[in-house]
Order: C-alpha cells, then structure tokens, then sequence
C-alpha cells in the first residue's frame, strides 16, 4: 500500500488579491458602461480572486467555487450586509430583507418564506399565464415591437397581482405608472452614474433627474401605505396576495410586521420581483430565437405535452428548464451576490482578510469558468441535463442565507411566460447580430434596443 502523502497547508498571505492599476474613475466608468468587458477583462487578468477600492476596505470578487462554498457555509453572523447605507438601502428600506443582518434578517426571512413556499406559489400559475395571454394580444403580424417593454407589462402586472392582489383600479393604475417610470429613471447606462457617484444624488427640482426620482419615490411609498391601512381598516386577510399573507404573518413572539417593514418588503418584491424577470426573460427570447434548433427542441416538447392545461407539467417540463437555467448562467442579471462585509478576520484560499473587507462570490466569473462549463460564451442548454452544478457552481439568485426568496417564482413565470408566447406566436429577431449585456441600474440587461416581430400566429 502506497502511503498517501498529506497535504500542503497553502501559505496563509497577508497581501490582498491583485488589484486593477486602472484609476478608479476610469474604472468605474468600465464598470458602468462596460460591465462585462470589466469582469471579463480582470477575471482572464487576475483569476479566482482580485480586489478594487482602498487598502482599508477592500471589494474582494471571488470566483472560485471552493471559496465560495467556504463564505456560503461560513456562520451567517461573521458578516454584515455591504447594502446598509448605499442606494438600494435608501431606495428599498431599512427594514428590506437585503439590508438586514442578524438576528432581525432572520426574523424577517421567516415571515416572508411561506407566501414564496412552492405549493403557495402555484396558486400563480393561472393569473402568469392570463396576464401574458392578455399583454401579448396586441403584438400584430409584421409589426416589430420592443422585446424588454412587453416582458416588463407582463411581470409588472403579475407581481402586482401576486403581491397586493389588486384588481384593476386607479390605485394600480398609479402604481403600474409609477414604478415604470420610476426604474426607467435609473435603468440606462448614463443615468446609472447617479446610483455609483452619491454626489450626483442632488435634488435640483421636479425636472432635474434626482429630483424627479426622489417625487416618484415619494408617491409611491404614499399609494403603498394607503393600500397597507386600508386593507388594515377593512380587516381583509383572507386573500392569496403575499401583502395578505405577510399581514396576517406573527414572529415567534406573536408580533405583526409594521407598516414601514410592510413597505419596505412589498417595495423590494416589486422591485426584484418584476425588473430582474423582464430582463431574463427578454434574454430567453432573445437565445431561443437565435440559435434555431434550440426553439424546434423547445416546441417539440411543447408539442408533445400530454396534457397542455396542465401548468404545472410545463413547469416540469426538463429542456424548457434547462434553457431557463442556462439563459441565467451565461448572462446573470446580478453578476455579484448580495456583498458580505467581515465582521471577524477571516482566512481564505491562503489570503487574510481583515475586519471590514468586502466579499461578492462572482456569479458572472464563476458561470464562465471553462472548468465549469466548456465553450461557456456559447448557450448551451443540454449542460445543464448532462449534469448538475452544485449551489456554489451556479447561484444566479446568490446562495446561503441570502439566496433569493423569489427564486422559485421567478423560475415558474419564466417557464409559463415563455411556454405561452411560444406556444401562440410564431416570432423572428428583427437583427441577428450577437447582443452583450448593458447597465441597468445596478444590473445587467439586454439592451433596450432588442426587437423582434411576429411572423404568424401557431
């Protein structure tokens, strides 16, 4: 018997990873306007680990699977949240699920789990379906029509009527509006500057762009606590609506959420609930019709569906998963997770990270591992068939304690919403030139420019 050798202990090092020379205005200026270029271009540089901003405080991306299995399953308490006091903190609410930490992100976490359970989350599946049904009634033969506007209508619609169950009526006529135009404010590269730069965050006025953001904000938190007291005032909490359902939820000792934990949680599901799906969605439509022998692969196990009314054998359904999961593999809408700031040092892949150092798991880099997936700018979605990647190998909804709570609604509605329009539309990419990804916010989207046209009814 051969005596196995033990292992090195990789030699701990007190330096941070490699970090860009590029000056920082310059690179965030890649990062905005270039945000895949940047990662592409310092992740082929720099490997599993490089780290921007000061000495002091670094942003450390990983994109190494076992460092990311390490901060995934490391005590949710050695972090905090790098959200508590930037633009989605002010935007979303103190009390949002993605500005919590400890004991009270838990307590928040465990009432909003139920509504989101997949027995609960079934009970959408009709209104996904009649929603998309309704929107894409006016498409018109050999009319072009702009992809991203058409997928934001349908999951706006749903998530406000997953979430509030609101009929129609002013109050969400105002909201649909509102919200709309409010992500529209902030959704191109240029006006993304203001979400990186916070001394461009000036209220000149109603027409100055802050301004007019911080006034939608502002009418929008109004139409938000008019709906949260009047559904108090009317005692109605025998409703499917998550707005239901998180009303009438108790922590384990016997309290209520707030109104401003109401607001601050219902903002952030209509905002993650509805943007991040619009550009996935816009991205599957846009692989699907341009690589032909994905879209005949997907009818014909559309086609051969036993029973066709049956949602939830079309969320079952093996390919169109598939090219569900790769549409967010090679595209993530969030190329980092939620940042993980140390509260404790911390030693990883023979580096020391001190207190206040910024971890973000890279689900761009890690998506494109070659070791991971070969050819991984190519779409591909027999990989994921072939075999499964574990949550440290693809998270496109982040991993451990702050994996989305969406995740699996969001899936759902990706895989109704395309089955739907497959299934009636017979559609065609006005332009076959390949598309990269553009700023949206804090997120990456297909360009807004993105069309295709319908060619004939099925």
């Amino acid at each position: 018997m051969v005596e196995a050798k033990p292992q090195a202990t990789p030699e701990i090092s007190t330096k941070l990873p490699p970090r860009p020379q590029m000056p920082r205005f310059l690179r965030m200026v890649k990062l905005i306007f270039r945000p895949i270029d940047y990662l592409d271009d310092y992740g082929k540089r720099y490997g599993d680990f490089f780290s921007v901003g000061s000495e002091e405080n670094p942003f450390v991306y990983v994109s190494n699977p076992q460092a990311i299995q390490e901060i995934f399953t490391v005590d949710a308490y050695q972090f905090d949240t790098a959200v508590r006091g930037g633009f989605l903190h002010f935007f979303l609410g103190a009390n949002s699920l993605l500005a919590l930490d400890g004991a009270r992100h838990q307590r928040e976490r465990r009432l909003l789990m139920p509504p989101f359970h997949g027995d609960r989350i079934r009970t959408y599946n009709k209104i996904i379906c009649e929603i998309t049904q309704q929107v894409t009634a006016t498409w018109q033969v050999g009319k072009p029509f702009k992809v991203r506007s058409f997928m934001q209508e349908i999951t706006l619609s749903v998530i406000l009527k997953a979430v509030f169950g609101l009929q129609e009526g002013e109050r969400l006529k105002q909201l649909r509006q509102l919200l709309s135009s409010m992500m529209e404010s902030i959704g191109s590269p240029a006006s993304a500057i203001m979400l990186f730069f916070p001394v461009l965050q000036k209220d000149w006025g109603a027409w100055s762009p802050w301004g007019r953001f911080l006034r939608q904000k502002a009418e929008v938190d109004r139409l938000l606590y008019e709906e949260i007291r009047d559904r108090r005032a009317q005692n109605r909490l025998d409703g499917d609506d998550i707005l239901t359902l998180l009303m009438s939820a108790r922590d384990e000792n016997g309290q209520p959420m707030t109104d401003q934990e109401l607001r601050d949680e219902l903002m952030t599901l209509l905002v993650a609930g509805h943007e991040t799906t619009a550009s996935a969605l816009s991205w599957a439509l846009y692989w699907i019709h341009s690589l032909p022998q994905v879209r005949e692969k997907l009818l014909f196990e559309l086609a051969n569906l036993p029973d066709k009314t049956d949602l939830n054998a079309i969320a079952r359904l093996p390919y169109l998963t598939a090219v569900c999961q790769e549409t967010l593999r090679i595209f993530p809408i969030a190329v980092f997770v939620v940042p993980r700031v140390l509260k404790q040092p911390l030693t990883l892949m023979g580096y020391h990270f001190e207190t206040g150092t910024v971890l973000a798991p890279c689900i761009y880099l890690t998506h494109h591992r070659e070791d991971l997936y070969p050819e991984p700018k190519q779409f591909k979605p027999e990989r994921f068939l072939e075999r499964q990647f574990s949550p440290y190998e693809y998270f496109p909804f982040g991993g451990s304690n702050r994996r989305c709570i969406g995740m699996a609604l969001a899936m759902m509605e990706m895989k109704l919403v395309l089955a739907t329009i497959l299934s009636r539309f017979d559609l065609a990419l006005t332009d076959n030139r390949p598309l990269k990804p553009v700023r949206r916010g804090l997120t990456v989207a297909a360009p807004g420019s993105l069309r295709m046209v319908v060619k004939g009814e099925l």
